[in-house]
């Protein structure tokens, strides 16, 4: 009995000293870093002076005139939820000339052609065939993350017969919601 109190004694004293147990190694240090990044912007990109659209005779029952207005290109960075989409639209003032009756928007139309895109999204060229008010000309549906379409649209203006000979001149505003 004195034995085994002295034993328990010995034990009680060890570890009330500390007895040296083999140190285990830390784990490799490690350090948790963030970034942020931020939703990007939707936005659309046309030409700033399309030039001219063509010339053609004027004639008693008038006549179309179809010219490139130029590259239009949409970039959607903003991380849009998956099946989300974009509308750009398109619309036109009338072709004025220096003096005399103007050609209204409403004989003022729009194709898109082809559109080449990147990205996953389903592209609907719309083709308003006419630019009075403001127009779906191209549509984007189905999207899946960033993506950008590009199309080079053709304006197409009813001219009617018996205007005056000049230079007719319009703005055609694009925008993208």
């Amino acid at each position: 009995m004195i034995m085994r109190g002295t034993f328990i004694a010995t034990i009680a004293a060890l570890l009330a000293v500390g007895v040296a147990a083999p140190a285990s190694a830390d784990g490799p240090g490690v350090s948790t870093a963030t970034i942020t990044l931020q939703g990007g912007a939707l936005s659309i990109t046309v030409p700033a002076d399309a030039g001219s659209l063509g010339t053609r005779a004027n004639t008693v029952g008038g006549g179309t005139i179809s010219g490139s207005l130029g590259q239009v290109q949409v970039n959607d960075a903003r991380s849009a939820a998956a099946g989300s989409g974009w509308v750009a639209s398109a619309i036109s003032t009338a072709f004025t000339p220096p003096t005399g009756p103007a050609i209204a928007a409403s004989a003022v139309s729009y194709t898109a052609g082809t559109i080449t895109k990147v990205g996953t999204a389903t592209y609907t060229a719309n083709n308003p065939a006419s630019l009075t008010g403001v127009a779906s000309a191209v549509t984007a549906t189905g999207i899946t993350g960033d993506n950008s379409a590009t199309w080079n649209p053709t304006i197409n203006v009813a001219v009617p017969g018996g205007l005056a000979a000049g230079v007719y001149s319009a703005e055609i505003t694009h925008s993208v919601v």
